[in-house]
């Protein structure tokens, strides 16, 4: 079982010290994919950076104006691109001078599954591209880029070398599972960044949404080991007759609030295209969530 992490004390557009480099400011956008809404990271006192600005909502917007009165921001930071994350962004650099540090939304995909709640802001564009290691800093703070695909292709965490703690944006979440949704996301490539990040032995997590992950080395592994199970549910349920992943989905997220059963499908799919590519799994034509999946 994954130890979640589900208490949260926050008011909505209040400013909450959560460490000593670590403010706090939630938007009022929650939701199924959400939770409680997003967190907006602020680094520093003074000279600061703001990761995952969020949505762009005006209640939203004077709460981050409020909680930075008085202060510069020299970096805006994207961890990626869907519309909880990077919408105010741009609005907010523009208010302080700051440029925007991210990686670019890919090209719209065709896909044959259903548009996610929390949707892609597919226009994002950051000022200045990311690569993995590049570092921006201010007065006592130093943030790394660790580029993290998976959840999405320009999915990118940022480290406090400081208070060796992680924003982890969508990769890892407190409160409940990561959801990768083909064609932008890749199961493999979400095992890979989860041991890149396990690899490194950082103190805290910092979701973008709920509360901060501290036994960070037992929560990723566990983490990886729900995957594999889910895995060997795929495989079991196939054996068992199921061979669509609808026909799937419902067993094996019985216990799952049904409006992510659209999203659970999306992790199903990323799922059968990692065990179609270790030949595992066949399929009759290309993956997708109306294919006829068999073992292999």
């Amino acid at each position: 079982m994954i130890p979640f992490v589900r208490e949260l004390a926050f008011e909505y557009g209040r400013c909450d010290q959560v460490s000593p480099l670590i403010r706090r400011v939630i938007a009022r956008n929650p939701g199924p994919f959400t939770y409680t809404g997003t967190g907006v990271y602020i680094v520093g006192q003074g000279e600061v950076a703001v990761i995952d600005p969020g949505p762009d909502l005006p209640e939203h917007l004077e709460a981050l104006k409020a909680a930075l009165a008085g202060e510069t921001v020299t970096h805006v930071l994207v961890t990626h691109h869907h519309l909880d994350h990077s919408p105010l962004a741009h609005p907010l650099a523009r208010l302080f001078g700051a440029k925007v540090h991210g990686l670019p939304a890919p090209a719209p995909q065709a896909s044959d599954s259903p548009a996610l709640e929390e949707g892609a802001d597919d226009r994002f564009r950051p000022d200045i591209e990311l690569a993995d290691g590049d570092v921006v800093s201010g007065p006592g703070w130093t943030l790394e880029a660790v580029t993290t695909p998976g959840h999405t292709s320009n999915h990118v965490c940022f480290a406090l070398r400081e208070e060796n703690a992680l924003f982890c944006g969508d990769h890892i979440m407190g409160w409940s599972t990561t959801v990768i949704t083909p064609p932008d996301g890749d199961m493999g490539d979400y095992f890979a960044s989860l041991a890149k990040v396990r690899a490194r032995h950082f103190d805290t997590l910092w979701p973008t949404h709920g509360a901060p992950v501290r036994e960070v080395g037992p929560f990723i592994d566990a983490y990886v080991a729900h995957r594999r199970a889910r895995e060997a549910q795929i495989l079991d349920a196939l054996g068992a007759g199921l061979t669509t992943i609808k026909a799937m989905v419902p067993s094996l997220y019985a216990a799952v609030d049904p409006r992510l059963h659209p999203a659970a499908a999306h992790s199903v799919l990323a799922h059968m295209i990692q065990l179609t590519r270790e030949g595992r799994v066949a399929c009759e034509g290309p993956p997708g969530l109306d294919a006829t999946y068999r073992l292999a």
